[in-house]
């Protein structure tokens, strides 16, 4: 069977070959040095590419996401739904087939990855919902979730910082069932990685608390499938094996710096056929290799009915249990939204919306036993930790509590991991000016649809004393701007429960802006700010201005408003909590709260502003910061900054005056 193998092998580097030159553009040289440890690997996992969404499959995600042709030629072998034309539209327009992997293209890709290290910080994520998952649902005899985790990664996964931060957490939390396999090719776009990149991998590892096993030639397949079965013997400790290759592998530019993102060339790609006899036209995989494909996925068939029968049974011993496993993996959210619980806040307290966000997270946490998080060591200033149900830890994998130390881009990549393992909804949490930590891994939230909660608390220049570092300014607007990303920053208790109960309902990430300092709880807020904007306070007749305000700033607008009113001027005040939602309604019910003809507008937000100019237009105010923020007492900042009510009932006089 050697000789198979070794010819599914060459099929997989002359199908990379053969699309890579034909689009003019890709990555050949890791998709083809990589080829035998990722075919070795995926004839020994179990999975079922007849069945892409099985639930009992083993995870695997190309954090090297550039070689994607890698991932292509394998689905293409082993018959997942990647068909010769889909290989040659290779980085085409609409083609399944992008440049790199992308979620939701192609069955079986299990994450969108490319941007380097994220993927690797993904697997550590579906990693730890494994072990969840398995704490809360195995019975003995039946492990209804017992799967392995694989990541292939190369130099470049390697350095990025997520992947570090990662790969630190993982070891502490002992997670057996990770394994990564490490490309070491020593290069990259640039050259050499002595250039950058001398540290020794093995010690680092190891330091983290890591198994680390060494595979001396990539294309000894008999040496990667025996470091695999000794990685999976080690249930204590994840497992990095470090695979020497050599980038393009037997290609005449194998060693090549320019191999890393150009196509080899036609000239070099009939050099390197000729030199392993290979004779078949381009874009050719042999029969004899597709027969070969097709027993092995024989093989994998049995596996997954064999699933198929445990879990009947276990349906059978433990029915409630298997209704429930059911419920979490069909995204079931089982909330009731006109529960009146869920919108009981004391009308006559000062909350900081973080703490109706703590008061929320309980309500939820009860009611969705699906819902897990926690903060970036920020728990007790974020209030997101659950008190009753425990911490997450290589002791305890039932906790629902996430304790995920000082590593924001690792613990946004890792809850994307966790969403994408399915079955469950999680939530981090950071202050908001951090959330230039974790953008891009929030950014493959977005590009993925996984509604992934990012609590983001001290949210303006209310934080007050911590002085600038601390203060965002321009990230809700940055926020704003991110595509299918949802930004709720809610003015009071009750928009904070309308932000929760309609984020938990997105097919995207959902950012909650929330406030250091206590707000009053205002009247007529509730289930409107489910619809990211109202009229929260209206005049009789025609409105001569229209104050649009979020979050703390709402109070603000009302008091204006209320100032306004005694000189018998029309104010109408808009509570805006989430743009994005508003911005979904009917045109008449955006009509109905922000009427086209009525051009006199103020925004008000005590931080940057621009995304409220596409509400007041060129004819409108904003009342916002214009810089940077200091140190000092909250209130005193607000002041000195002119973000008050006076500052707002002076900007809309000025329009009608």
């Amino acid at each position: 069977m050697e000789n198979i193998d070794r010819l599914a092998v060459t099929s997989m580097r002359m199908l990379t070959a053969d699309a890579i030159q034909k689009a003019k553009s890709g990555h050949p040289g890791l998709a083809i040095g990589s080829a035998p440890m990722a075919y070795t690997l995926w004839k020994n996992m179990r999975h079922d590419p007849a069945r892409p969404d099985w639930m009992g499959r083993d995870r695997f995600v190309l954090s090297a996401g550039h070689a994607s042709m890698l991932l292509y030629s394998l689905m293409h072998l082993f018959g997942y739904p990647v068909s010769m034309d889909d290989i040659k539209d290779f980085r085409q327009l609409g083609a399944k087939t992008a440049g790199h992997p992308e979620y939701g293209n192609i069955p079986g890709i299990e994450a969108t990855t490319g941007p380097l290290g994220q993927g690797f910080a993904m697997a550590v994520g579906m990693a730890m919902a494994e072990r969840h998952m398995a704490a809360r649902f195995n019975r003995e005899g039946y492990n209804v979730i017992d799967n392995h985790t694989y990541t292939l990664m190369g130099d470049g996964c390697m350095m990025e910082g997520v992947a570090s931060e990662a790969a630190s957490l993982a070891g502490t939390l002992g997670l057996g069932r990770l394994i990564a396999l490490y490309d070491s090719n020593r290069i990259t776009i640039e050259g050499d990685t002595d250039l950058v990149f001398t540290e020794n991998v093995r010690r680092r590892f190891e330091a983290y608390g890591w198994q680390v096993l060494e595979v001396p030639s990539g294309e000894d397949m008999n040496a990667v499938e025996e470091a695999l079965n000794e990685a999976k013997a080690d249930e204590e400790r994840p497992t990095l094996i470090i695979v020497q290759t050599n980038i393009a592998e037997g290609t005449p530019k194998q060693g090549s710096a320019s191999s890393h993102g150009s196509p080899l060339g036609e000239e070099n790609i009939a050099i390197y056929k000729q030199s392993l006899n290979w004779e078949y036209p381009a874009f050719t995989v042999p029969d004899e290799v597709y027969a070969h494909m097709a027993e092995l996925r024989r093989g994998f068939a049995g596996q997954s009915a064999a699933y198929d029968t445990m879990l009947e049974g276990y349906k059978a011993a433990y029915p409630e249990l298997y209704d429930e496993l059911m419920s979490w993996e069909k995204g079931e959210l089982n909330v009731d939204i006109d529960d009146p619980a869920l919108w009981e806040f004391d009308d006559s307290a000062k909350l900081a919306t973080r703490k109706c966000s703590e008061m929320m997270l309980t309500r939820l946490t009860e009611r969705v036993p699906n819902l897990i998080g926690g903060s970036a060591d920020l728990g007790p200033s974020n209030l997101t930790y659950m008190k009753a149900f425990g911490d997450f830890s290589d002791h305890n994998y039932g906790g629902r509590n996430f304790r995920f130390g000082i590593r924001e881009f690792a613990m946004a990549a890792i809850s994307n991991g966790m969403a994408l393992y399915g079955g469950l909804r999680p939530y981090c949490a950071t202050f908001l000016v951090f959330v230039d930590y974790m953008k891009p891994a929030l950014r493959l939230s977005a590009l993925m649809g996984l509604n992934v909660i990012y609590v983001m608390t001290h949210d303006s220049i209310g934080v007050g004393e911590d002085g600038p570092t601390h203060q965002p300014i321009e990230q809700l607007d940055m926020l704003r701007a991110t595509p299918n990303t949802y930004v709720f920053r809610p003015a009071d208790g009750r928009e904070t429960a309308a932000s929760y109960l309609a984020a938990m309902r997105l097919h995207a990430p959902a950012v909650m802006a929330l406030s250091r300092q206590g707000l009053p709880q205002l009247p007529g807020t509730g289930r409107e700010a489910m619809r990211g904007g109202y009229i929260l306070r209206d005049c009789e007749g025609e409105p001569l201005v229209i104050i649009i305000a979020t979050g703390s700033e709402v109070e603000l607008a009302l008091k204006a408003a209320e100032n306004m009113s005694r000189d018998r001027i029309r104010v109408r005040v808009v509570s805006m909590p989430c743009m994005e939602l508003f911005d979904e309604q009917p045109e008449e019910y955006r009509e109905s709260v922000l009427p086209q003809h009525i051009r006199r507008r103020v925004g008000v937000e005590a931080l940057g502003g621009m995304s409220l100019y596409k509400y007041v237009g060129m004819d409108g105010r904003i009342v916002s910061m214009k810089g940077f923020g200091a140190s000092a007492p909250g209130g005193k900042l607000f002041e000195h900054f002119g973000i008050t009510a006076g500052a707002v009932e002076s900007a809309a006089r000025s329009m009608i005056e």
